[in-house]
């Protein structure tokens, strides 16, 4: 990233700021540092799957190979993915 040359401005009420502003208190940050930090990894992890990557010849070839191979069975994998989690839990 570059410099600083851009402004993000945010209106918020009283109890978002002082939210913000403990949080980045505990974290040892400033609050802007501390919000731009919580939104650009949020941003990242939104946009993650949306990505264009490259690959070299080599790793094209590879990740075709990963690709066209026939599925095979994985020991156990079938009964965790029936298995319930804390996730499957209502609140």
């Amino acid at each position: 990233m570059g410099g600083k040359e851009e402004r993000v401005n945010l209106r918020v009420d009283a109890e978002t700021k002082r939210l913000l502003e403990n949080a980045s208190e505990a974290a040892g940050d400033t609050v802007s540092s501390f919000v731009l930090g919580a939104a650009t990894a949020a941003a990242r992890e939104l946009l993650a799957d949306r990505t264009v990557f490259h690959l070299d010849e080599e790793q094209w070839q590879a990740f075709d190979a990963a690709l066209s191979r026939e599925p095979r069975d994985v020991p156990g994998l079938a009964e965790l993915m029936r298995t319930s989690t804390v996730l499957d839990e209502g609140p």
